[in-house]
């Protein structure tokens, strides 16, 4: 049955000031970066709560919204967590990554160690529903989940930035371990782990160039 439609609440803005806004918001993204050294200064929760509101305003295939947000305070569960994933980062520096993967990481500085993972307020783990529950019990199939997950997790990152706090797109491979860890149902898969806080003080990151326009666009 299709949902009931209400009025679209649009507000229609003078070019002017849609140029204006245009150019503030890619200023501000821009200034964007991921961070590995993070401050142990708290975070509230509140601040967590509205970050993942509002990258759950996502759009999703089907409106069907095939994401779980899993948000960690507890410090001897950060403890655990890192642990487990430098036991797999060590694995994949050791070995399981290409030296072609190798060599592109290198310019970044990353290795296998994680500090962070136990120094940051928060660690926010997005998981991916690969299917669902109908009411009564009865498997759904999700559509488009790793495009939707995608999607909210970019509109997670931008709140975050837009508030004033910092993360990195964490992806420990493989990531079972979260789901053992976190106790996450057979049907979700973690999608990203994303630490979030404060920068520590005198927190340095690479002089990244990011693509020029004429180089990511073709118009016809």
């Amino acid at each position: 049955m299709p949902l009931p439609r209400i009025p679209y609440e649009f507000e229609a803005l003078p070019e002017e000031e849609m140029r204006a806004r245009a150019e503030a918001f890619y200023k501000k993204m821009e200034a964007r970066r991921s961070v590995r050294d993070f401050s142990d200064r708290p975070v509230p929760r509140e601040l967590i709560e509205r970050a993942i509101q509002t990258a759950s305003t996502a759009p999703s295939g089907a409106h069907i919204q095939p994401w779980t947000f899993v948000a960690v305070s507890d410090p001897k569960l950060k403890l655990r967590i890192r642990e487990a994933a430098e036991e797999e980062e060590r694995t994949s520096y050791g070995g399981r990554m290409s030296e072609e993967w190798l060599e592109a990481l290198e310019p970044i500085g990353t290795d296998a160690n994680k500090p962070f993972l136990e120094t940051v307020p928060w660690i926010v783990v997005l998981f991916a529903q690969r299917s669902g529950f109908r009411e009564d019990g009865s498997k759904r199939k999700h559509y488009y989940v790793q495009e939707s997950c995608g999607i909210a997790a970019g509109f997670f990152i931008a709140a975050l930035h837009e508030m004033g706090l910092a993360t990195l797109t964490h992806t420990p491979s493989p990531m079972r371990f979260l789901s053992e860890l976190l106790e996450r149902p057979s049907n979700e898969a973690a999608y990203i782990l994303f630490p979030v806080g404060y920068p520590a003080d005198g927190t340095v990151v690479p002089d990244l160039q990011r693509k020029p326009l004429e180089d990511v666009v073709i118009w016809k």
